[in-house]
């Protein structure tokens, strides 16, 4: 039986990093140092020290790197929280991709490759990109087109690509890269700056909460020793799938705070707000609108609480179809949500009066990173059919 109780520990954390988030995050919001391709780093670091002081920073995290160990069930329930204001994960350290890479580099990583990267990562003091996607011709939703690639050269792999949309490569302090070797795809660890990491440009996207925004990135010639490969050589695709399952859901958790958040705004505006005699909220056009973000809130929170409890159960982990059919259910759910919210405001939801028109923005994002919803459903179309031909 499916068991989704809160524990005493989830709990006590996750009131934690709401105090956190209402006293001390969301005045940060109006900073200036809040630019078009996201917090600035200084911001960044603030926010991270603040969340260290009262032992909030990386909780997702084991307890050798300073976090609490939790599991997805419990993940989920601190990410919510923390997503309240966009500000919250990466005050947190959770926000992606360094999140996801933290993740996969306590799994797969060697010792000293968790003492160069991942200790710093999960204690603030730095921040990573991952290297997939591709331009048109290249891997994307489809990875088996991946075109960067990877040739041994005595002790060293030299990698020669172009990678387009990765998110945080402007200021990182390393990356982990996707290339195409003989025995098949594999990651790389990179340490950045590099002069054959060139960043082209820095992508202007309707989202603005990630920093270092979104690039697009040249590898010329970039010489790795052999030990900069993570895990096996010609295991690349499962590795990624090893992050991007979880990451997949952790998306989910930290955009439903900020849907609830939205919520709650566009609910504070309705009741106070008057119109033909009456609160906005008791005309049947709003109030139901706040009632349907009631019903998508509580079935995307039960969506995210029912794959995390497979995650951390049913031992497919590394990428179960549970992970699809919440990408799919709950971004579109939490898109909803933020366009109802924005609608409920009306011209004020429009403007930076409030956060909700940058929720808006960044959920409609939301619906494309780690695989759109058409590749989802595509996935979950394949898994009928194999399931209905095995009778």
């Amino acid at each position: 039986m499916i068991e989704l109780t809160r524990g005493v520990r989830e709990t006590e954390l996750a009131a934690r990093v709401d105090a956190f988030i209402r006293e001390t995050v969301i005045p940060y919001e109006t900073d200036p140092r809040i630019g078009h391709h996201g917090p600035s780093d200084e911001l960044a670091h603030e926010l991270k020290g603040k969340a260290a002081a009262l032992g909030l920073l990386s909780p997702h995290v084991g307890e050798a790197y300073g976090g609490h160990g939790l599991n997805h069930r419990e993940i989920a329930t601190v990410f919510r929280a923390a997503g309240y204001s966009m500000l919250g994960p990466i005050a947190l350290n959770i926000m992606a991709p360094d999140e996801g890479n933290m993740a996969l580099l306590e799994k797969v990583a060697s010792e000293a490759q968790k003492d160069h990267f991942l200790r710093p990562l999960a204690a603030g003091k730095t921040r990573s990109a991952f290297f997939m996607t591709e331009p048109d011709g290249g891997a994307g939703s489809d990875p088996s087109m991946m075109k960067t690639t990877a040739r041994l050269d005595g002790n060293h792999w030299v990698i020669n690509g172009r990678k387009t949309l990765i998110t945080g490569a402007d200021g990182a302090a390393f990356g982990i890269i996707m290339a195409k070797t003989e025995e098949g795809a594999t990651l790389f660890l990179a340490d950045m700056p590099d002069a054959a990491i060139r960043i082209e440009r820095v992508l202007d996207t309707i989202d603005r909460t990630m920093p270092g925004g979104h690039s697009v990135v040249m590898l010329d010639d970039l010489r790795v020793s052999a030990d900069a490969v993570l895990g096996e050589v010609g295991q690349g695709f499962k590795y990624a799938q090893v992050r991007l399952a979880p990451a997949r859901l952790t998306h989910c958790m930290r955009w439903w705070g900020a849907a609830k958040r939205a919520h709650d705004i566009a609910v504070d505006y309705a009741c106070r707000r008057h119109a033909f005699g009456k609160p906005l909220v008791d005309h049947e056009g709003v109030g139901f609108m706040l009632a349907d973000n009631e019903i998508d809130l509580k079935q995307a929170e039960l969506m995210i609480d029912w794959c995390a409890w497979v995650l951390d159960n049913a031992g497919h982990g590394a990428g179960g179809p549970e992970s699809s059919i919440a990408k799919v259910a709950v971004s579109e759910a939490l898109f909803r949500i933020a366009d109802r919210c924005v609608q409920v405001l009306g011209g004020t939801g429009v403007t930076d009066d409030t956060p909700v028109h940058q929720i808006f923005r960044d959920i409609r994002a939301f619906r494309i990173y780690d695989g759109p919803s058409e590749v989802h459903r595509w996935s979950i179309a394949k898994r009928i059919k194999r399931e209905q031909k095995a009778g």
